[in-house]
């Protein structure tokens, strides 16, 4: 089990079939996609809101016709949100019709597969199909969930005090993401390849919004990346994310514009700021006259 199920052959193999499913990546995200792939480490892939972290394992997944087994962290998750819990209601019910029996035997039976309730990280350790982990947003879980995840991430393997040990027997490709609100901790790190992801740039996420809105107009493809990307320099609460700048796409689209002015700026701009601040700061900021002749 040196490598995980979930395998490519090359850095263009990568981007290649990524790009068959929709997911047009960066070459330092088909490179480090290709090492965890050859290298069998898991991935964690930081960055702001919006950028295509989750996405990525999503699209790992379809590419290579694995599983995705999602873990969704979030401030609390704790072991038996994350590995496993016993069915205590079913256990109970097993013990109250079998009350005739002694502790040992009743024991024996309510410790046993038919109650165990996997999650996430023990259903992806074992699964004998190719599977995505993605363990997303791990930033927002409580700090002691990662001495946890270090554990199985280590061995690739769970102990279940009442069963034994469970030993994957393939590999997951395991991606855990970050929105970077808390530092994870260097022991964690230092298991994972790093791969950080920003916003693309402008060529990049021109051909996202031709692949994702291909009906748009060309040149009014490149003026909504071009504002998107003057907005993403303003100091906003919220920048435009990578989906939010395919929402205004298809936005224009459905509302049969041709061009961009001041007046369909102002009237959609609901559609990539999510805050009144940010509007407000936008329509008073956005100098839509340079922006789109630079």
């Amino acid at each position: 089990m040196d490598t995980p199920s979930t395998t490519f052959t090359s850095v263009d193999d990568v981007a290649s079939r990524l790009a068959d499913v929709g997911y047009l990546a960066s070459d330092s995200v088909a490179t480090t996609v290709y090492l965890a792939s050859a290298l069998g480490k898991p991935l964690l892939v930081e960055g702001p809101a919006g950028v295509g972290k989750t996405a990525l394992s999503q699209a790992v997944a379809e590419a290579t016709g694995a599983g995705l087994v999602r873990l969704q962290c979030y401030e609390g998750v704790d072991e038996a949100r994350a590995l496993y819990e016993w069915n205590h209601a079913k256990q109970l019910l097993r013990i109250t019709a079998g009350r005739d029996e002694s502790w040992d035997e009743a024991r024996t039976d309510i410790f046993s597969e038919e109650f165990l309730l996997p999650r996430p990280l023990l259903t992806a350790i074992r699964r004998d199909e190719p599977t995505v982990l993605l363990i997303d947003e791990t930033d927002k879980a409580d700090v002691e969930i990662e001495g946890l995840l270090l554990e199985v991430l280590g061995d690739f393997q769970v102990t279940v005090p009442e069963l034994g040990t469970i030993v994957a027997t393939q590999r997951p490709f395991v991606v855990l993401t970050s929105n970077a609100t808390r530092e994870l901790s260097e022991a964690l790190r230092r298991r994972c390849l790093f791969l950080h992801v920003d916003f693309p740039d402008a060529g990049l996420e021109t051909r996202i919004v031709r692949l994702k809105v291909p009906g748009l107009d060309e040149s009014l493809t490149e003026s909504v990346v071009r504002v998107v990307n003057a907005l993403r320099a303003m100091p906003l609460r919220k920048a435009p994310s990578v989906a939010e700048t395919i929402d205004w796409a298809r936005t224009l689209l459905a509302l049969g514009a041709d061009i961009l002015d001041d007046e369909v700026v102002r009237d959609t701009l609901g559609v990539i700021l999510k805050h009144t601040d940010d509007v407000a700061k936008a329509s008073t900021t956005l100098d839509l006259d340079r922006v789109l002749a630079e």
